[in-house]
C-alpha cells in the first residue's frame, strides 16, 4: 500500500467504524505539518538562494571573462546595438553573419550600452550576464518540481557541471564567442515552461512564441528546439495509438480516444511547426522593410566517409564545453582540473543512457525533449562540416546535458534509496553518505578550479597595441583584415576607424558589417594595416593585391608584427566591387 493509500484508509475508518479524526498538526500520510511561518520562509528560500548565487556567479564570470581578450566579433555586435540605440532599429544597411542575434544578444547589448556605453568592458559584462543566466536556468530546469533534499541534489548536479569553464579556449567558447551559448536562454526558458506549467492550450502557444523568438535570432533553435519537441510529441501520439490497439471499439473510436487523451502533445507539435513558420515570416518581413540581411548558414552534410574522421573533433568539442579538454591541457593543475571535469561528461552520458532505457515507460516529456535535443545537436555536428569550424556549434549541449543529469540521476538515486528495492547487504544510509561525500569532493574540485582560473590576471582587448599606435600617429581612418577592424574602432572610442577587407579579393568584407562604411562619398580611408603573425585572429598580408588596387604607398611604417602603409588619397574609391547578399 502506498503512502497516499494509507492516508486515505486512515481517514475512512475510525475506531467505531465512522470517520477517523486526523489531527490538524499532521498531513495526509502521517507527516507533520509545517508551521505557517516556516512554510513562508521555505517559500522564499529558493528564490533568495538563486538570487545570491546569481550575484556571486556574475562577479566570478566577469572576472573570468577578463582573462580572455575581446575581439572584432563582440565589437561588431556592439556596433550593431549602438546603431539600434541611435534609431536604426531594423539595422538598415547591415549584413550580419549567418546568425542574427536580433532578438537575443542585441537587445541585451543595447540595454548594457545604454547604461555603460560602448566599450570592450561592456562586452565582458554581457558575457558574464549571459553565462550566469544559462547556469541558473539549467539549475532551475534540473530542479523541476522536486523539493527538499532531492531538489538540492538536482540543482547542485546541474550547476556543478557548468560551474567552471576551462581557462583559455573554453572561456572563449562559453563566455565570449558570439555564438550559440546565448541561444540557450530562450531554449531553457521554453523547457521550463514545458516542465512547470500545466497542460493548457495557451501554454502550447507560449512555447511556440518562445521558440519563434529564439529562432529569429538563431536558426539552431529550430534544429535543437522545435524539431525535438515535434518528434517527441509525435512519438507519444503514435505510442498512444499502439497502446489503444487492443482496446474496445472500432478504429475510429480508438483514434478519437487517443486524440482526446493526447491533445496536449498535438498542440505542442503544432506550436513547434508554427514557430518555424513564424520565425521565417518575421525574418522576411524585416528584410522587406529594409532591415538587415544575413549570410546563408554554412552548414552542410559531409560524405559518410568523413563522419568517422569527425569523431575525434566532435569528442574534443564536447570536452571543451565541459571543461575537460585534457588533450590541450598543460601538465599540472590545468590537466588535473580537466581530468576532474570528465565526471561531468560521465554524468551526462549516464543520464542520456537512462533516458534511452526508460524512454518508452517512465520518462517525462521534458526529459525526452532534452535528450533528443542533445542527440540531434551532436549528430548534426558529427556528420557535417561544423567540426572544422568551432565547437560553439555544440554550446547548447552543455546546459541541456547538465539539466538532464540533475533530473535523471537525482531522481534515480532517490527512487533506489527510498522507495525501490535495495540490494541485500548494502544499507541505504552508507551508500547515500558515500555518494554525497564523493559528489561533495568533485564539487569542491570544480570550485577550486574556478577560483584558480579567476585569479589569472586580466588581459587587454585584442589589438590594443595597434589601437594605441594608430592613435598616437594620428591615423584615424583605414583598412585591414576582419580581426584588425571593428575591435580597433570600438577600443579607440571611434577616433580610429578600421574597416575590414577580404584577404583574397580585397573586396569589402560584408560579414557583420555596414555597407555605408565603404562609401567613398561619405567615408575616407588612407592607410592599410597588415599583420604578419600566424594563427587565429592574426595573419593578414595581401601585399600584392593592395599594390594592385591602391598603388605605391606614400609612407610605410613597421611596428611589432604590424606593417602600416599610408597613401595621400581615399582608398575606398579603389576597392574592387564587392559581392552583394
Amino acid at each position: 500500500m502506498s503512502a497516499s493509500d494509507e492516508g486515505a484508509a486512515g481517514q475512512g475508518a475510525g475506531p467505531a467504524g465512522g470517520i477517523a479524526v486526523v489531527p490538524a498538526a499532521r498531513r495526509r500520510g502521517g507527516e507533520p505539518r509545517r508551521p505557517a511561518a516556516l512554510g513562508n520562509a521555505a517559500r522564499w528560500l529558493w528564490p533568495a538562494a538563486f538570487a545570491l548565487a546569481g550575484i556571486v556567479l556574475f562577479l566570478v564570470y566577469l572576472r573570468l571573462s577578463n582573462t580572455y581578450p575581446e575581439n572584432s566579433d563582440q565589437a561588431n555586435l556592439g556596433l550593431q546595438a549602438w546603431d539600434m540605440l541611435h534609431g536604426n532599429l531594423l539595422l538598415h544597411g547591415w549584413v550580419l553573419s549567418d546568425v542574427s542575434f536580433y532578438t537575443t544578444e542585441l537587445p541585451q547589448y543595447m540595454l548594457l550600452e545604454l547604461i555603460l556605453g560602448l566599450h570592450t568592458g561592456t562586452f565582458h559584462v554581457a558575457a558574464a550576464m549571459t553565462y550566469t543566466l544559462v547556469v541558473l536556468l539549467a539549475a532551475l530546469l534540473a530542479k523541476g518540481k522536486a523539493t527538499g533534499r532531492e531538489a538540492v541534489v538536482r540543482t547542485m548536479v546541474a550547476g556543478g557541471i557548468m560551474l567552471a569553464p576551462q581557462l583559455g579556449f573554453g572561456v572563449f567558447v562559453l563566455l565570449l564567442t558570439v555564438g550559440h551559448i546565448g541561444t540557450s536562454v530562450p531554449l531553457l526558458l521554453t523547457w521550463l515552461v514545458l516542465d512547470r506549467w500545466r497542460s493548457r492550450w495557451y501554454v502550447a502557444a507560449v512555447i511556440g512564441i518562445l521558440l519563434a523568438w529564439g529562432a529569429v535570432a538563431d536558426s539552431l533553435v529550430l534544429a535543437v528546439g522545435a524539431v525535438p519537441l515535434a518528434l517527441v510529441c509525435g512519438f507519444r501520439v503514435i505510442q498512444g495509438l499502439f497502446s489503444a490497439a487492443g482496446t474496445d471499439g472500432g478504429p475510429s473510436a480508438r483514434l478519437s480516444r487517443v486524440l482526446r487523451s493526447r491533445w496536449y502533445e498535438l498542440c505542442l507539435a503544432g506550436a513547434a511547426v508554427a514557430a518555424a513558420g513564424a520565425s521565417w515570416a518575421v525574418t522576411r518581413l524585416i528584410r522587406a522593410l529594409g532591415g538587415y540581411a544575413v549570410h546563408p548558414v554554412t552548414f552542410q552534410i559531409e560524405p559518410v566517409r568523413q563522419w568517422v574522421a569527425n569523431i575525434p573533433a566532435t569528442w574534443h568539442g564536447v570536452l571543451l564545453l565541459f571543461g575537460a579538454d585534457y588533450v590541450g591541457a598543460k601538465p599540472g593543475s590545468g590537466l588535473d582540473f580537466a581530468l576532474l571535469h570528465l565526471v561531468g561528461v560521465a554524468l551526462v552520458g549516464c543520464a542520456l543512457l537512462l533516458v534511452v532505457l526508460r524512454f518508452f515507460t517512465r520518462v517525462s516529456l521534458t526529459d525526452q525533449v532534452l535528450a533528443v535535443a542533445i542527440v540531434i545537436n551532436v549528430v548534426l555536428y558529427l556528420i557535417s562540416n561544423m567540426p572544422s569550424l568551432n565547437p560553439h556549434e555544440l554550446a547548447v549541449v552543455l546546459p541541456c546535458g547538465a539539466a538532464l543529469a540533475g533530473r535523471m540521476l537525482a531522481g534515480r538515486a532517490r527512487a533506489s534509496v527510498h522507495t525501490g528495492p535495495v540490494r541485500r547487504g548494502v544499507p541505504s544510509g552508507p551508500v547515500r553518505a558515500a555518494l554525497g561525500g564523493l559528489g561533495g569532493l568533485v564539487l569542491a574540485g570544480y570550485l577550486l578550479g574556478l577560483a584558480h582560473e579567476a585569479t589569472r590576471p586580466p588581459v587587454p582587448a585584442d589589438k590594443a597595441d595597434l589601437t594605441s599606435w594608430l592613435a598616437a600617429h594620428h591615423l584615424t581612418s583605414g583598412l585591414g583584415g576582419y580581426w584588425e577592424g571593428s575591435i580597433v574602432t570600438v577600443e579607440s572610442g571611434g577616433s580610429v576607424k578600421v574597416r575590414a577587407l577580404m584577404q583574397f579579393t580585397l573586396q569589402a568584407d560584408m560579414w557583420e558589417a555596414k555597407g555605408s562604411w565603404y562609401d567613398p562619398r561619405s567615408q575616407r580611408a588612407n592607410f592599410v594595416v597588415f599583420d604578419s603573425l600566424p594563427g587565429f585572429r592574426r595573419h593578414w598580408e595581401p601585399y600584392s593585391l593592395v599594390r594592385k588596387y591602391f598603388g605605391v604607398p606614400a609612407r610605410t611604417y613597421r611596428f611589432g608584427p604590424y606593417t602600416v602603409m599610408v597613401w595621400d588619397k581615399n582608398l575606398l574609391a579603389s576597392i574592387p566591387a564587392g559581392w552583394q547578399i
